[in-house]
């Protein structure tokens, strides 16, 4: 069991006020794992008030003693590892391979990123009589989502660290855990107290509070589109900045001169990987019509044999859904699918053959999804891929466009300066092409209703920066 009595507020852990505990369950058992506080109002006022007092001092604190910090956060993370990644496998059901890689590899060179570009960013420019100043925009509240718990936990809390701004923590309460192992290393490195505090709860409660309170100077969230709006409006009566990392709907297009098995083949992980769980997923395939023949069997051929079960052995690709609730919305999504016309190709409503227990889902492929089908257009966050064809690029193009989201996208041909040409044109915040790496030193956010802001490399740290002009 993994319960946790206590939160981290001004370098101490102490006793939440709130009195309620939390349970935290192991999406592919249904087990109790262990409990957290329920942090109350008065929680969050006295992280607050920490916050607003450490800022005083590490605001001014030397760039030497940033990077410090961030590298040995890096450090940590490698040295606990594997610790984190079972915790992070038990929380959210991720497959153990993906844990280590993506949710604790990646946070660790996120941590190491901040400190190298500390090493040269300028801080100051002159701009004819004026000298321009970046100063850390203050105290943060970051509200973060269950899917990625540590990754983007660190996607804020590393470039709020680099800029010399304080924080409170509200990271989901589906899968918190690695939160606290969070807290435990910063104590372990002697960050200046009151610099990082860590208050769980509800976010009905705290988070909107957080949100909408004065002495908050930033909020950023990230999670669904609708709660994004919530604390949007929260944060509107002290005018404080807001960055949001939303949903998404992206499409995954093939032009007409693509290699159609390739293609195919890594259609599925990109859909489904984190078990479908993930905003940035490709999960709206648009592919040219005289091809579909070809790469529909191959991906079903894929998807029949992507191996779903305990996210503990080493040869699983798809784990759970992360709660009882998700897969619930997950299978009415399939059902929905199969009801408004789409043809199922693969997958389909039920467990998966040979699971009893856990919160699973079939991966589960559609053909012939129209504009108008609700699977076409809403985000379902699960291992679902939906497919359309196209008779020309010109129609390509608007079908990748049709979206309220713009997070994210890909695009596959054998010329990658035609991809590039198509890639310029689609609305949405960060494109692969034919498969391109994940670059941690990018910025990672979206257009429209995905969101406001960006995270990640420069441009993340950036939003956590005021400017100020000095004329003379």
């Amino acid at each position: 069991m993994h319960d946790r009595e206590e939160i981290y507020i001004n370098g101490k852990w102490v006793k939440a006020e709130g009195t309620e505990k939390i349970k935290v369950v192991n999406p592919s058992t249904e087990e109790i794992i262990g409990y957290i506080p329920a942090g109350n109002k008065e929680d969050v006022d006295h992280a607050i008030k920490s916050a607003k007092e450490a800022f005083i001092t590490w605001s001014k604190s030397g760039i030497e003693k940033r990077m410090e910090v961030l590298n040995s956060l890096s450090s940590l993370f490698k040295e606990r590892g594997e610790e984190l990644a079972q915790i992070i496998t038990s929380e959210v059901g991720t497959p153990i391979g993906y844990s280590r890689t993506a949710m604790v590899g990646t946070p660790r060179v996120v941590a190491r990123s901040y400190a190298k570009i500390l090493e040269t960013y300028d801080w100051e420019e002159e701009v004819r009589n004026s000298l321009i100043i970046k100063e850390p925009v203050g105290v943060c509240a970051f509200i973060t989502p269950w899917n990625f718990p540590l990754h983007q936990i660190i996607g804020k809390v590393a470039p709020a660290i680099a800029a010399g701004c304080t924080m409170i923590l509200k990271p989901s309460k589906e899968a918190p855990l690695s939160a606290f192992i969070l807290a435990e290393i910063f104590d372990e490195i002697g960050l200046p107290a009151g610099v990082f505090n860590l208050v769980t709860g509800h976010g009905s409660e705290i988070g909107e509070y957080l949100a909408k309170h004065s002495d908050v100077d930033m909020v950023s969230f990230t999670g669904s589109t609708g709660a994004g709006v919530a604390v949007t409006h929260a944060a509107a009566d002290s005018v404080k900045r807001v960055t949001l990392e939303l949903g998404g709907k992206s499409a995954n297009v093939a032009l007409e001169d693509v290699d159609p098995i390739l293609f195919a083949k890594k259609a599925i992980q990109a859909c489904h990987q984190n078990s479908g769980q993930t905003c940035s997923a490709l999960t709206r395939l648009i592919i040219p019509k005289e091809m579909e023949e070809e790469i529909c069997r191959v991906i079903v051929e894929r998807n029949d044999n992507y191996k779903v079960g305990n996210p503990l052995d080493e040869e699983t690709r798809c784990g759970p859904m992360v709660s009882a609730k998700q897969q619930i919305s997950v299978t009415n999504y399939i059902q929905r699918g199969i009801d408004e016309g789409a043809t199922l190709i693969s997958g389909g409503v039920g467990m998966p053959e040979g699971l009893t227990r856990g919160f699973y889902v079939k991966p589960t492929v559609f053909k012939d999804v129209s504009r108008e089908m609700t699977i076409w257009r809403e985000e379902i966050f699960g291992p679902v891929l939906v497919i359309k064809t196209y008779e020309n690029e010109e129609e390509a193009l608007e079908l990748a466009n049709d979206s309220v989201y713009g997070l994210s996208g890909g695009v596959w041909s054998q010329d990658e300066e035609r991809a590039l040409k198509f890639a310029r044109n689609m609305r949405t915040g960060q494109i692969s092409i034919n498969g391109g790496f994940f670059n941690v030193n990018a910025p990672f956010g979206g257009y429209k209703t995905s969101g406001n802001g960006r995270e990640l490399g420069v441009h993340g740290l950036e939003e956590f920066l005021e400017l100020k002009s000095i004329q003379r």
